[in-house]
C-alpha cells in the first residue's frame, strides 16, 4: 500500500508548554500504522514556538481523521494545521 508523508503545524496551548514532551506524547498516541517521522521546533512570534511535524501514514480511508483526532487529544496541543501532503512511495515496474 502506498505511504503518504504529511507535514503539519502543531501549536501549543501556551508558551510554557514543553514541545519535546508534547511530541513524545503524540508519538505514543498514534494508531493504525501512523508514525511521527520527525519534528522541529520553530519560532512563531513573541517567544511562542510550534512543532513542525512530519508524519508517515498509509494511503487509505480514515487515516487523516485518526491522525487529527490523536494529535488534537494530546495534552498541550492547541491547534493542528496540515501544511502539505505527498505520496512517499510508489511501486515502479
Amino acid at each position: 500500500m502506498p505511504r503518504l508523508t504529511l507535514r503539519a503545524k502543531i501549536l501549543p496551548t501556551g508558551t510554557e508548554v514543553d514541545l519535546d514532551s508534547v511530541a513524545a506524547k503524540i508519538k505514543v498516541s498514534l494508531k493504525d500504522g501512523i508514525t511521527l517521522s520527525g519534528y522541529q521546533k520553530e519560532p512563531l512570534a513573541f517567544g511562542l514556538y510550534f512543532i513542525n511535524a512530519e508524519f508517515s501514514l498509509d494511503d487509505k480511508e480514515g487515516q487523516m481523521d485518526s491522525l487529527e483526532n490523536s494529535v488534537r487529544a494530546t495534552e498541550g496541543v492547541g491547534e493542528f494545521e496540515v501544511l502539505g501532503i505527498s505520496r512517499a512511495s510508489v511501486d515502479a515496474k
